[in-house]
């Protein structure tokens, strides 16, 4: 007979993007579809501008034991882990350090530092002394986690562009549920940084003016920055984890499979392991890019597999496109809105022009109307590559 997999459920969230780090404020924010925090954002190596959602606030300072950490990444990271030090504390005090585990998405770890190395190198003919290679490191974000708290468990940080921080609740997960760990600091960080500003300005993916996606007047993104991380362990709390699905459509090295074959093919995989169908999820956290082809694509697969009852929205106007980090951001943003207390509940208003492109399956957007139901939520990241992921979390009372 097989073994009944442990339940695990999304205990204690902490948060940072251009919408704020207080929970009340990003929830207001999230359901008015406040886009202010959208800004002009200039580079750091080129005076090309771009509408982005930088982090305004000052970041707490790395300590000066762990200066090899010194990335804004990791600072962004550190406003978390600060944010969710009394839980960890309580945590550490009946776990021990090996049977706490740390899983961290990411796509630019400490590029940006990284590019005002090179450039210094460029001009000086060595790099700074403050520069420290595993800074860009993929893994640096992970290390940097279990340096500051003193984990000694499995710690690894998850690449895959766009999906890295969805990802990685499958990830947690499976470390939990084959008993490799008692808990896991799982999320996602990422910091702005010329590479990808300029990057997918090179692909002609990024929008001159506010994203607008799924409108006929789409013309791309906006990047973003930002960490989210969760504490997740067996104990039951308000929010449960109920179905990870992964696919890799390997459709292009960039460009999503037309039909959204991968994107159709995670949803399902979510559902069932959920126990779900389409008609249950409330609220679908969209992907939600405003590019010509994942619109396209993802309101194929959201047709085919979800009810026309189930809200959706696509909160990058709101925090640009986080990247690593999109996957635990969008999905904080649906653990807030299932946790609202108020007897009207209220979704991620969907904030473009009103201009549905009619080329596009149709799809319900959230306009900022109280629902009768919001119970289950599901998100989902979609990454070069045809990488997909969708995550369903629900009110654990349900």
């Amino acid at each position: 007979m097989p073994m009944t997999k442990a339940r695990v459920y999304l205990n204690h969230m902490s948060l940072i993007n251009a919408l704020g780090s207080d929970h009340q404020e990003i929830l207001s924010k999230l359901i008015t579809g406040d886009t202010s925090n959208m800004t002009p954002y200039t580079t750091q190596l080129s005076p090309k501008t771009f509408i982005a959602g930088k982090v305004t606030p000052s970041l707490p300072a790395i300590p000066q034991h762990l200066s090899k950490h010194q990335t804004r990444n990791n600072q962004l990271i550190l406003h978390c882990l600060q944010q969710l030090q009394p839980a960890f504390d309580k945590l550490q005090s009946s776990t021990p350090n090996h049977r706490i585990g740390v899983v961290l998405g990411t796509s630019t770890s400490g590029i940006a530092e990284g590019e005002l190395a090179l450039n210094h190198h460029h001009k000086q003919g060595e790099f700074p002394a403050s520069f420290d290679y595993s800074q860009i490191q993929m893994s640096s974000p992970a290390a940097f986690i279990a340096d500051y708290w003193g984990i000694t468990g499995p710690t690894y940080s998850v690449s895959t562009a766009c999906s890295s921080s969805g990802k990685v609740f499958a990830s947690a997960r499976s470390l939990i549920q084959n008993n490799l760990c008692d808990a896991v600091i799982v999320g996602g960080a990422d910091s702005l940084c010329d590479m990808t500003l300029h990057g997918f300005n090179a692909l002609e993916a990024i929008s001159p003016a506010l994203t607008n996606p799924f409108s006929s007047n789409r013309s791309g993104i906006n990047i973003g920055e930002g960490a989210a991380l969760f504490i997740m362990t067996r104990d039951p709390s308000a929010i449960e984890l109920r179905g990870v699905g992964e696919s890799s459509d390997a459709h292009h090295i960039s460009a999503p499979h037309p039909e959204g074959q991968g994107a159709k093919e995670a949803m399902l995989m979510a559902l069932e392991e959920a126990g779900l169908s389409g008609d249950d999820i409330d609220y679908l956290n969209l992907h939600g890019t405003a590019t010509e082809l994942n619109d396209a694509m993802e309101s194929q697969a959201v047709q085919a597999v979800l009810s026309h009852k189930t809200h959706c929205s696509s909160t990058k106007p709101l925090t640009g496109h986080t990247l690593g980090a999109a996957g635990a951001t969008e999905l904080a943003f649906c653990w807030l809105l299932l946790q609202q207390t108020d007897n009207e509940r209220f979704l991620a208003k969907h904030c473009y022009d009103g201009d549905y492109d009619p080329a596009l399956a149709p799809i319900t957007l959230a306009d900022g109307k109280a629902v009768s139901s919001l119970t289950t939520a599901m998100s989902n990241s979609f990454a070069f590559g045809g990488n997909n992921v969708s995550v369903i979390i629900a009110s654990s009372e349900r």
